[in-house]
């Protein structure tokens, strides 16, 4: 029987799992979902490397622990064999390539980014990234929160507070996962009051502890970027309104249209949505700020999924575990919902615009099995066409 500690000879060398996280990293698009099924498909079905058992085992707790979900299953998948090292060497392969990708659309980006090309090609592509945004949201709403109407109080209240607020207020996601916990799995302790739950009630506080700390640049991207990485739940989108609080609204680092562009050039290229994080890490402080920014993000997924390798098999399904990550992913999803309108705001601004996210939705509506980055490339042909149409006649 197959587990997470089988001590069976791996059937491949750590060298052929690292020479293909690197193919997948590099040409692996469509998303976290598909990314996962060419896992199964290669290393499951036709090479045989891992079994059926340790692949469910590893995509459950990558849909468990926060973290982008493809990377977390690369990672879990070169632990089963080769552990600490595997896990290691095969997260990195994995993320490396889209890393280098958005480093180097980072550096054309700031060096062309004030060209008349460049802008139209994000007019056309930031449009299409809200309805590409919108549609997820739509698939997560309907795949995670159900008839339960707790989940759907928790992610009505994460919509709304992303859209009034604008940011992301980040111990909200605790308190909807310990809200779903105590409903679902109550703890034994709960109904004896006292400093637990005076712990709890002072947890807002916890999150503003660094706010007043004086850091340099670099050291406030790596603390900002590593409590985002912790905060990745449900899907890589979740992210982006996190981010968006932070980056734009909290820190005031890039603005509404590069923050756009930045959640584009996530859609351009393959690997996770999260590798965003380099781009804008990037456009902060250059190449430094772009692996702080990076390692920050995926050093918190990578102990999330490292850590509780071991002991998945023992508490992984305990019901207060599960109800704990299902509340913190319906706050998550209302999050991603109340980042459409709020990113919304800032790219739909126009007629072709508006017009360019209506069909994004429609396309993806109709056609299932579309990739977003073909979605993406044509919005950049349309923006490319339409956006000096548009430039002229406001002159």
């Amino acid at each position: 029987m197959s587990t997470t500690t089988t001590a069976t000879a791996p059937g491949y060398t750590l060298g052929q799992m690292v020479l293909y996280m690197l193919k997948l990293g590099t040409f692996g698009f469509g998303g976290p979902v598909a990314l996962v099924g060419y896992m199964r498909r290669d290393l499951v079905e036709e090479r045989g490397w891992i079994t059926e058992a340790d692949y469910r085992e590893g995509l459950a707790l990558a849909q468990m622990m926060p973290g982008p979900l493809a990377a977390q299953l690369g990672i879990y998948l070169g632990y089963v064999h080769y552990r600490i090292v595997g896990a290691t060497v095969a997260g990195l392969a994995f993320v490396l390539p889209s890393f280098l990708m958005v480093v180097a659309l980072g550096w054309a980006y700031a060096h062309f980014g004030g060209l008349s090309w460049m802008q139209a090609v994000f007019y056309g592509v930031g449009a299409a990234v809200v309805g590409i945004i919108a549609m997820s949201a739509y698939k997560l709403t309907t795949r995670t929160l159900g008839a339960d109407r707790l989940l759907w109080a928790i992610y009505l209240t994460l919509a709304v507070v992303t859209v009034v607020t604008e940011s992301e207020i980040a111990w909200l996601f605790i308190a909807g996962g310990l809200a779903n916990w105590f409903r679902s799995a109550p703890p034994r302790w709960l109904g004896r009051g006292g400093l637990n739950a005076v712990a709890i009630a002072q947890a807002p506080t916890l999150s503003g502890m660094l706010s007043g700390v004086d850091l340099s640049l670099l050291s406030q991207l790596g603390v900002f970027f590593a409590k985002a990485g912790a905060f990745v739940f449900g899907s890589g989108l979740a992210i982006v309104p996190f981010l968006y609080g932070g980056v734009v609204t909290e820190h005031h680092w890039l603005n509404d249209r590069q923050f756009v562009d930045a959640v584009a050039v996530a859609m351009i290229t393959p690997g996770p949505v999260v590798i965003t994080v380099g781009f804008i890490g990037y456009l902060v402080a250059g190449f430094s700020g772009a692996c702080v920014a990076a390692l920050g993000t995926f050093l918190p997924c990578y102990l999330f999924t490292v850590l509780p390798a071991p002991y998945f098999k023992k508490y992984g399904r305990l019901p207060a575990v599960k109800a704990f990550v299902d509340g913190i992913t319906a706050a998550a999803v209302g999050a991603i919902t109340g980042s459409v309108i709020v990113i919304a705001k800032r790219s739909v601004f126009d007629w072709p615009t508006a017009l360019l996210a209506l069909a994004t939705v429609v396309l993806l509506w109709r056609f299932r099995k579309l990739q977003e980055p073909v979605i993406v490339v044509a919005a950049a042909v349309v923006g490319l066409v339409v956006y000096p149409l548009v430039h002229l006649h406001t002159l």
